[in-house]
């Protein structure tokens, strides 16, 4: 049975976008949506956890949004902890709370779905909000049936760098639920991959980064947040974001609210036909990728 993610109503999709920092990709998919009166889908509101560090009220002046504002440091020290963190049951309750919360700020804004545009703070959102989320790394690679460039932050290209790839790529998935340590957000179906993306190295040897990378051994990641594999690592993800993120989300966003993408008995498919995923090119039209297996 083939099953549409959006419900056909006759009106254009409506989204939320969330962000947490900067706002870059959260900044081209609303240009990308005010670019054409036959855009796809429209933005109803922006929601950002760091509302004082973020450039969500810039964003939402610039395009005259409304802006949810829901603190995840401060609603984590009112709850009694020093950080924000889910390596524990009573953190994960926690998050729970703040989302529960969230979704009541959100309540008057009835979106069809959601734009998870560099929001850091992971939660079930995305429990009742189907969530578009764009991941820094190719996440339909598997071995041994795992996604291997699944992680936050700077870990996928940390792993790349490391197995000696030569290319990272982004991907654009539907955000699944999170468990215990962030489990789960990049389990759910890979609709885009960006085209690739070359690893520079900066004249650093495979070995040398190897040999970085055992120095960690025995520390928190705080203490090698700033080494050099850390630093080569977000050089590179800022690269993607630009040659990938940019390139990637705002299509895979316009083709899902047209609604493009469906799911039948369990597979992906685009335009009525199954797929592992859908390959964007930068410079040419989207091609549909056959089913793994």
């Amino acid at each position: 049975m083939r099953q549409n993610f959006l419900k056909s109503s006759g009106k254009t999709p409506s989204a939320i976008l969330f962000l947490s920092g900067s706002g870059t990709n959260a900044e081209k998919l609303l240009e990308d949506a005010a670019a054409s009166p036959d855009a796809p889908w429209r933005p109803l509101a922006l929601v950002t956890d760091r509302p004082e560090t973020s450039r969500g009220r810039e964003l939402a002046s610039k395009f005259h949004l409304p802006l949810i504002e829901h603190d995840i440091f401060s609603y984590y020290r009112k709850n009694g902890r020093s950080r924000v963190s889910l390596a524990t049951a009573e953190d994960l309750r926690i998050r729970e709370q703040w989302t529960a919360e969230l979704r009541e700020k959100l309540r008057p804004f009835p979106a069809d779905f959601g734009i998870l545009a560099g929001f850091m703070t992971l939660c079930n959102i995305t429990d009742g909000l189907l969530c578009l989320n764009v991941h820094p790394g190719d996440l339909t690679v598997r071995e041994n049936g795992k996604r291997i460039y699944a992680g936050l932050h700077r870990s996928p290209t940390e792993r790349a760098i490391l197995r000696g790839e030569r290319f990272i790529r982004s991907s654009v998935i539907l955000a699944g639920e999170v468990g215990l340590g962030g489990a789960g957000m990049d389990e759910g179906p890979v609709l885009g991959i960006s085209g690739p993306v070359e690893l520079d190295l900066r004249g650093m040897s495979p070995d040398f980064l190897k040999e970085t990378a055992a120095r960690r051994k025995g520390k928190s990641p705080a203490e090698y947040a700033d080494d050099p594999l850390a630093r080569l690592a977000n050089y590179n993800v800022d690269r993607l974001k630009e040659a990938g993120d940019w390139i990637v989300f705002p299509r895979v966003v316009r083709d899902f609210a047209a609604g493009l993408f469906q799911m039948e008995d369990g597979v992906l498919s685009y335009r009525g036909e199954p797929v592992s995923s859908v390959l964007y090119p930068a410079d040419g039209a989207p091609k549909p990728l056959p089913p793994a297996g």
